[in-house]
């Protein structure tokens, strides 16, 4: 059954958005290097793009709530595209540096939290409750194909064609997407109102939303789940290459072939997600996709052998997939729209501080304990997160 005009809409700007995510996962990196060889400064750039997102996710989830979503999804995306081609434009002209390339991605990430939070609280407006996980697993199949198997090829090769290339075209996919979402219709004027004339104070609307999220038991499980889900797989596929290489015998290309297998096990999950919620409803969707997260770290850690690697990691996107698109939705239907913003930003932070803490403790167990020990570690905690959200789950509503 078609999911309505403005869903295609949404769609469209998101696959337009999600790819140029993809080109610039590989050319700023590629562009960085132009400039300087120091790992140092190269790295830098994810962590500066991480860390101002995590900064300002909160005040974002507020200004979330008191916008029109339309207008902050077509504001945020012609912002990105105006200031990539500008960058693309000094670039060509030779004046390129590594303090603007920082300013530029900093500045990037903080217009795509607001883009993203903004998609999310949207598409309950726009979509029956009873569709939001084939939305969901429609909107999670285009984000995979474009930021796993066009995106980053398309980088690497406008790259090859001139160093301005993919950053130009970037900028133009963003601005394309801010004209798909134009065609949204506009948030309930009831609402902006209520949000317009509120006299509390910015970080007082913050204080609301975690308040509410404290309150309810399942989500907020959820939340937690979301932090340690995040810890997990940050500690893992932060040393996936070394484990590859060391303990897989991997050569680069099989590291690569490894990687697109792995993101099968996502394109999966996105399709079978809806009809297994359907059929077995949110308590067990969610519990099952953690047990198998669970199995496959597990396996990961007792295993040798590249194949079954494979599919021990083609598993693993397949439950994470499925944990996104069920847990957004179960949270979409459950939010009153007035806070989705607020509560959208407090599950971003909590994914946020768990990839910090899961890239910081990763070294020390693999140094400590041996290399496939972090796998360990993230079984165990995606065993125990199964248990905790069969508990809290228990009783959750599925129509």
């Amino acid at each position: 059954m078609p999911l309505g005009r403005s869903f295609r809409w949404l769609l469209s700007g998101n696959a337009s958005a999600n790819l140029a995510d993809g080109i610039t996962f590989v050319a700023i990196p590629l562009v960085a290097t132009t400039l300087t060889t120091d790992p140092t400064l190269i790295a830098g750039l994810s962590l500066a793009y991480s860390l101002v997102r995590m900064v300002l996710v909160v005040p974002i989830g507020v200004l979330v709530d008191r916008i029109d979503h339309r207008r902050l999804m077509l504001i945020a995306n012609l912002a990105r595209g105006a200031l990539l081609v500008g960058l693309a434009a000094i670039f060509a002209s030779g004046h390129g540096s590594i303090p603007l390339l920082y300013f530029v991605f900093a500045v990037v990430g903080i217009l795509e939290t607001a883009a993203d939070n903004a998609g999310l609280s949207v598409l309950p407006s726009i979509v029956p409750a009873d569709d939001l996980d084939r939305a969901n697993g429609r909107i999670a199949t285009t984000q995979l194909v474009a930021d796993e198997f066009v995106g980053p090829p398309l980088g690497g090769l406008l790259f090859g064609i001139a160093v301005a290339a993919p950053i130009a075209v970037t900028g133009g996919l963003y601005a394309a997407a801010g004209m798909f979402f134009l065609a949204l219709p506009r948030r309930r004027a009831r609402v902006v109102e209520e949000s317009r004339s509120s006299r509390t104070r910015f970080w007082r609307d913050a204080i609301e939303g975690a308040t509410w999220l404290r309150g309810h038991r399942q989500l907020l499980s959820l939340a937690i789940m979301n932090g340690l889900a995040s810890v997990a797989y940050l500690a893992t596929f932060s040393l996936l290459v070394l484990y590859a290489g060391t303990v897989l015998r991997l050569d680069p290309t099989g590291y690569g072939v490894l990687l697109a297998v792995s993101a099968l096990g996502g394109l999966v999950g996105s399709v079978v997600a809806a009809p297994l919620r359907q059929l077995i409803g949110y308590r067990w969707i969610l519990t099952g996709s953690l047990a198998l997260g669970s199995a496959t770290m597990l396996g990961l850690f007792l295993t040798d052998n590249p194949f079954l690697a494979g599919a021990l990691l083609a598993g693993y996107i397949l439950h994470a997939t499925v944990w996104n698109v069920c847990g957004v939705a179960l949270r979409q239907r459950s939010v009153p729209e007035a806070i989705r913003g607020r509560i959208n930003s407090l599950f971003k932070l909590s994914a946020l501080v768990g990839l910090v803490i899961g890239a910081a403790i990763a070294g020390p167990l693999a140094t400590g304990l041996g290399l496939p020990a972090p796998f360990a570690v993230a079984g165990l905690i995606f065993a125990a997160g199964a248990v905790l959200i069969n508990v809290t789950t228990r009783g959750v509503r599925d129509r």
